[in-house]
């Protein structure tokens, strides 16, 4: 049974002993089946209408009978080219997408736990800033990237990823002192960080000004070139980290209540925070490498699923990922389509969404951040 927080730090009944709301004392801790059955249920039929609608201009009546036959082992009643339009161009993407919107919706929903703030995203690290800056330096260095066998740009930026948050890290432990959480600390060195590799990135570009449009289209993310290997580079660690964000549900609820309660209940704070930013700075790594940079994910969905399930991170975590997907999916579709022929920046449908919920956000939050 967990204690009540100590004399002199008394909270009103739900609140942790900094006067913010905590899951732990609320009743809806745990993912109830129906609502995970229906979050399922909807990315299916966001899959199966992303599938079926499509933009290269193939009927629906078509796809489904494809589908169907492919299922059932029928016969196919589309040319080998349309056939390979949609399992080699249209299911990739779509599943890319749906891989890319959990791993940032779960990302930002471990961030904002363990930073206790409704506003820290999964590029709050530097990995955004990380993965631009290698990338950037691939497209000027390297030339013809398009044409190897193995794109290095997305290796380069998951590298990059890595590389920033683990700079990070090193430079928030280092200020903050070995046995201290500094969350704060790392929060701030994040900053610093990020700005410095952004400058690193600017001063590259402005000497190659010739590649400024491949950088910035590839800083404002797409799937535009998804395909089955795209998706067999993030599949891994999106999956990994998923997995461990998952089975830290419960000890995100827990850290609610404060590092005192947790340490009472035998519980290493700095160790779950530790693990938990690993294991989204690896999916967040994987998104970024395959995806570019798309913002916003990580803020709105993570809000949503709070809105609409409760505050228990073993509700949070596992529906982002859910939500996540569909957000993406219905994103990079609304991108493809809104202007066909031409393609929009799926970065720039996501930020026509989710600055003003960022706004709502930030005002409903005032005071705490």
């Amino acid at each position: 049974m967990l204690r009540a927080p100590r004399a002199g730090k008394s909270a009103p009944e739900g609140t942790s002993p900094d006067g913010d709301p905590h899951p732990v004392a609320g009743k809806r801790t745990r993912l109830r089946p129906v609502v995970l059955l229906l979050g399922l249920l909807g990315l299916v039929v966001v899959f199966l209408g992303a599938v079926l609608i499509g933009s290269s201009g193939l009927g629906w009546r078509q796809v489904l009978a494809e589908i169907v036959a492919q299922l059932t082992g029928g016969v196919s009643p589309l040319s080998e080219r349309d056939a390979a339009i949609i399992w080699e161009l249209r299911v990739p993407r779509i599943v890319l997408a749906g891989l890319v919107g959990a791993a940032l919706a779960s990302a930002g929903a471990c961030y904002q736990a363990v930073f206790r703030n409704p506003l820290a995203d999964p590029y709050l690290l530097g990995a955004a800033a990380g993965a631009g800056m290698a990338a950037t330096i691939v497209m000027v260095t390297v030339p013809a990237v398009r044409g190897w066998p193995v794109d290095p740009i997305p290796i380069a930026a998951f590298a990059g990823s890595l590389g920033g948050v683990g700079l990070t890290w090193l430079l928030g432990r280092s200020a903050s002192g070995r046995g201290s959480s500094g969350t704060g600390t790392l929060l701030l060195a994040g900053v610093a960080v990020a700005a410095f590799l952004t400058a690193v990135q600017t001063f590259v570009q402005q000497l190659n000004v010739d590649t400024l449009k491949d950088v910035y289209l590839w800083m404002l993310g797409g799937f535009n070139l998804a395909d089955w290997n795209a998706v067999l580079l993030a599949l891994p660690y999106i999956g990994l980290a998923a997995v461990v964000l998952v089975l830290c549900g419960r000890l995100l609820d827990v850290l609610g209540l404060g590092d005192a309660e947790a340490a009472s209940l035998g519980l290493r704070p700095g160790r779950i925070r530790f693990l938990v930013l690993a294991a989204a700075s690896l999916a967040t790594a994987a998104a970024v490498s395959v995806s570019g940079l798309i913002g916003f994910v990580g803020i709105v969905v993570p809000h949503i699923v709070r809105l609409l399930a409760g505050s228990s991170y073993r509700v949070i975590v596992p529906m982002s990922l859910i939500a996540g997907a569909i957000f993406l999916i219905v994103a990079d579709q609304l991108a493809g389509n809104v202007r066909y022929p031409a393609e929009l920046p799926i970065g720039v449908i996501t930020a026509f969404t989710g600055a003003p919920f960022f706004v709502l956000v930030l005002r409903s939050a005032r005071g705490r951040v």
